[in-house]
């Protein structure tokens, strides 16, 4: 490659050849990235960002963690790829290592390309399992941009998408914009309840496979559902005979500060999880349905309709095995916690009481939403020009920002350091300053 290669340039080429997802093509304005090391990257005229995106939360161990890097180029020295159908050592040790991490009563792990085909595969393993048709999903969540994954996402990139058949919508917890008229959260989450059942009762409960929902809504908002909420939950699938399907694709290996964000909901137990994402932080594209021991034996002497050419690749997995032993090592999972509860859970708060745009702030971990308002009183959202001058500032001070509709979305790598956490909020606070 050229060493003359600008910023410019490298953009340039990229929008001549590249189609982009979820853009309208000549409107795109794409940053050129060179490299990264840890919470940075850096782009071709040596300018450093400090990424408290994790690109799309996904770069859990941050960037070019020399232990993955290491691993997968072994691999692929060893066997760069192999048939599913086939015996993969490394593909058994990876699904070993997920299996430890899960609650107990999981017994094996599909393995998909990404999320969005994890959820196609345990929303069928439900289906069969099931002998039902309907999915119920909540009305802000994101599930993926395959055909089943797309009608089980309630926001609206599902609009022109929506080919598959027999998925429900309701409406989750979110007391700050609540559907429910509540003011507290015991009143949310009983109202809430009490909704999901009545859409069970008048859906026929023998018609529904499963509730598939984010153990912590992600793309929609990072709305933490209040106490209680998702015990209610597994307690009507229990009662209804409908599965439940945990969806931990971008919150799932130590985003919450959990090794799983559903081990922050005590006593909830789903039938299957989906994962991708923080699994081995996007190094190698994978993802896969962690399956219960009643679902996994069901297929033992049936066949199960589905499979992928790069199910279990080697390279991905030798990526989960070291990502996995890693966050281990270095105490990834414990540092979320940590630096979630101690530093940028006050420093947010700080920022909400100093700052009459922020109308919320709310997560778990190192998983956060600023949720930005022009009328606090109103709940009016940011418009999308706010947003895109929020977005400019934060990239003008050294920051890659993760914005969604009227928020940011706060969530660096987990090897982030209390210093990097401070610079961030310190950026944060100079931008919202110029919306005083």
């Amino acid at each position: 490659m050229s060493t003359q290669e600008t910023n410019q340039s490298v953009a340039n080429n990229d929008l001549d050849y590249v189609f982009h997802s979820w853009s309208v093509q000549n409107q795109l304005k794409p940053m050129a990235f060179k490299t990264g090391k840890g919470c940075y990257l850096e782009d071709f005229e040596g300018k450093q960002y400090l990424d408290f995106s994790s690109q799309l939360v996904n770069t859990n161990i941050g960037h070019q963690h020399p232990k993955v890097v290491a691993a997968i180029m072994e691999q692929a020295q060893l066997l760069a790829t192999i048939a599913p159908a086939h015996a993969n050592k490394t593909r058994a040790l990876a699904a070993k290592k997920i299996l430890e991490i899960a609650p107990k009563g999981f017994k094996k792990v599909f393995f998909t390309n990404a999320g969005a085909d994890a959820v196609e595969n345990a929303i069928r393993m439900a289906r069969l399992y099931t002998g039902r048709r309907k999915v119920l999903s909540t009305y802000r969540s994101y599930h993926g941009n395959t055909g089943t994954a797309i009608n089980a996402t309630g926001e609206a990139r599902r609009f022109n998408n929506e080919y598959a058949q027999d998925h429900i919508h309701f409406f989750g917890p979110y007391l700050y914009r609540s559907e429910f008229w509540s003011s507290t959260e015991t009143e949310e989450c009983q109202r809430a309840l009490h909704h999901l059942r009545r859409i069970i009762e008048c859906e026929n409960p023998a018609s529904i496979a499963c509730i598939i929902l984010e153990s912590l809504p992600g793309s929609a908002g990072i709305m933490v559902p209040p106490a209680g909420y998702m015990q209610g939950v597994r307690q009507l699938c229990d009662e209804f005979g409908i599965m439940l399907i945990l969806d931990e694709v971008m919150v799932g290996f130590g985003r919450t500060g959990k090794w799983l964000t559903l081990e922050h909901y005590e006593g909830v137990t789903p039938d299957l999880i989906t994962f991708a994402k923080g699994v081995n932080s996007g190094y190698v594209p994978a993802g896969g349905v962690i399956i219960s021991e009643k679902i996994s034996d069901y297929f033992d002497d049936k066949i199960f309709p589905g499979g992928l050419t790069y199910s279990g690749h080697p390279l991905a997995m030798a990526a989960i095995v070291a990502t996995i032993d890693a966050m281990r090592e270095e105490g990834m999972v414990e540092n979320a916690a940590r630096l979630g509860a101690e530093v940028l859970n006050p420093g947010l708060k700080a920022l909400a009481a100093k700052h009459r745009v922020v109308g919320e702030v709310r997560g778990l971990g190192l998983f956060w939403a600023i949720e930005l308002v022009s009328d606090s009183e109103k709940k009016t959202k940011f418009t999308a020009a706010d947003m895109n001058k929020v977005k400019q500032l934060c990239m003008e001070k050294g920051l890659v920002p993760f914005i969604a509709e009227n928020r940011i979305h706060v969530a660096p790598p987990l090897i982030v350091t209390e210093a990097e956490v401070q610079k961030a909020l310190a950026i944060y606070d100079e931008v919202l300053s110029v919306f005083a």
